[in-house]
């Protein structure tokens, strides 16, 4: 009987999949859209009313994006004034769409990554999945583990393509 032998296994390449630093948190949209009067104008008295009267709580832990999806001009001080009364509630807050914040949010956690626990390792970081990985992603965990690792490859451990080698 012939013994099948995993090369792969045996080759001593880590695979890193970003896919699991990809954030589970609850992630929430505050659209200034809503509290436009007539859908195109803010209002600062108006605005300011709405923002008392909103419950805040609902946003508690919450990771949240501050955004307008209507096409109007929103002064800066709106955005500052939303992060403001969001600030004691939510556990973070940024300026965008919801894809925004959760790229950011994957960027936290892969800034976390100690890169010389990988020292001297050789790494494939892993390029399909099911969840999309922006570019960013990848460009920040290159950053990481180029000063410590003796090599970076992008793919699958069984079909990689090499991004850098120690000399």
């Amino acid at each position: 009987m012939e013994t099948f032998i995993n090369k792969v296994a045996e080759s001593g390449i880590i695979s890193l999949d970003l896919e699991a630093y990809f954030p589970t948190s609850k992630c929430m949209v505050f659209d200034l859209k809503d509290h436009l009067f007539m859908g195109l104008i803010l209002k600062e008295k108006d605005f300011r009313a709405a923002l008392l009267a909103t419950d805040w709580e609902q946003y508690k832990n919450a990771d949240v994006a501050i955004t307008c999806s209507a096409d109007a001009i929103i002064p800066m001080w709106a955005n500052m004034l939303v992060a403001s009364s969001l600030q004691p509630f939510a556990k973070t807050i940024v300026f965008g769409n919801e894809e925004q914040l959760k790229e950011q949010l994957l960027l936290n956690n892969i800034a976390s990554i100690n890169g010389s626990e990988y020292q001297d390792q050789r790494v494939v970081v892993k390029g399909c999945g099911d969840i999309h990985i922006p570019e960013s992603a990848y460009v920040a965990i290159t950053k990481i583990l180029r000063p410590f690792v003796k090599s970076i490859m992008y793919g699958e451990p069984c079909s990689t393509v090499p991004i850098y080698k120690k000399k």
